[in-house]
């Protein structure tokens, strides 16, 4: 019999664990619009962060500092410092913060 079962009725029905791989991206903004994300990826350190804009724009519509539609950091403070330390806010405690 398998332990991870729950039987109901005639039917198994298997529980799965949930587990969150990774937070919710930041949003980046620029005059109020979303124009990209910073994201982390894995979840166990060391982990990078990659600044990325939502559209592939080309080379000369880039916002600053961007010189391509991705940016990779290897550490949590890099990204805030190449965006020039902007503030940041949080709608909530249970919701991602915004780069605006």
């Amino acid at each position: 019999m398998d332990r991870d079962a729950t039987h109901v009725g005639t039917r198994r029905i298997m529980s799965y664990p949930l587990i969150q791989l990774a937070p919710a991206p930041d949003n980046l903004l620029l005059h109020g619009e979303v124009l990209g994300s910073v994201v982390r990826s894995g979840s166990d350190q060391p982990y990078t962060l990659t600044a990325e804009l939502l559209e592939n724009l080309p080379w000369s519509r880039l916002p600053s500092p961007f010189r391509e539609v991705e940016h990779t950091f290897p550490s949590p403070e890099e990204p805030c410092a190449w965006l020039g330390h902007p503030p940041v806010q949080t709608n909530n405690s249970h919701t991602a913060a915004r780069v605006v």
